[in-house]
């Protein structure tokens, strides 16, 4: 589905990235691990299109498309969705309005009518409670006001409308509790699917418990240095970062 090969890219000419390999195949689950400025974000930015990075080698190819190609929309519009570590507010637009949008704009994209009021409202009470997310919450403003879980559970939200074909969560445990981190968790979970594929970047393994990955990857200075099952996250909690270091 996606593969990345010598993917180096950089951002107002600081190298960031310096030579990724990654193959990642329809059913799977990701998992990018690594400390601070290794380049977790960089990656995520890169393969959803984000302008301020700019790709120097490599090649990114998602289903056969070259996305380097691609602006952000048109990845979109191929089955790219990012789940931002911050996500941004927008005051005066709803929940549902944004997600109406966001659906019919990949519509138009392949062609398609505008979804059917009465189609677009049964999918959204469908995945709402999939999430266990009150119908007020839908009325809302997006992100604004929103506490981070709250937050982060409105990107698995829109994730569940959108429904992706490579799902890429940036530290979606980031300022999540217990009880948010389960339930988002349980989202990505019922998501998953054999035609779809899911890339966690974190910091930390115990999202990792609930989502159990296929393949944890170590990013460090911009390379993948070691990658593994879930029992090598398990290692880094135990062991921290700095072993890691031997290995670049």
């Amino acid at each position: 589905m996606l593969t990345i090969e010598n993917l180096h890219a950089e951002v107002e000419g600081k190298e960031i990235l310096k030579g990724i390999d990654l193959d990642v195949k329809a059913g799977e689950v990701h998992a990018i691990m690594g400390p601070n400025g290794s380049g977790k974000s960089t990656l995520s930015s890169v393969i959803s299109g984000n302008e301020d990075y700019e790709i120097t080698k490599g090649n990114l190819v998602f289903k056969g498309t070259d996305l380097a190609e691609l602006d952000a929309e048109e990845r979109a519009h191929q089955g790219v969705f990012l789940s931002f570590q911050y996500p941004i507010e927008i005051p005066g637009v709803t929940v549902t309005n944004f997600i109406k949008t966001a659906i019919n704009a990949n519509r138009k994209a392949k062609g398609l009518a505008d979804m059917p009021a009465s189609e677009l409202l049964k999918k959204i009470r469908e995945k709402a409670q999939l999430l266990e997310i009150d119908s007020k919450f839908l009325s809302r403003s997006l992100n604004e006001g929103f506490s981070g879980g709250e937050k982060k559970r409105n990107e698995i939200f829109q994730m569940a409308m959108l429904e992706p074909a490579l799902a890429i969560l940036d530290e979606t445990d980031s300022g999540l509790d217990i009880d948010a981190l389960k339930i988002v968790a349980n989202g990505v979970n019922k998501l998953k699917s054999k035609d779809n594929a899911v890339i966690i970047i974190t910091h930390y393994q115990r999202l990792l418990d609930y989502i159990v990955p296929d393949f944890v990857h170590v990013l460090f200075d911009g390379k993948i240095v070691k990658s593994g099952t879930k029992d090598l996250a398990h290692e880094l909690e135990a062991k921290g970062y700095d072993w890691i270091k031997e290995l670049a």
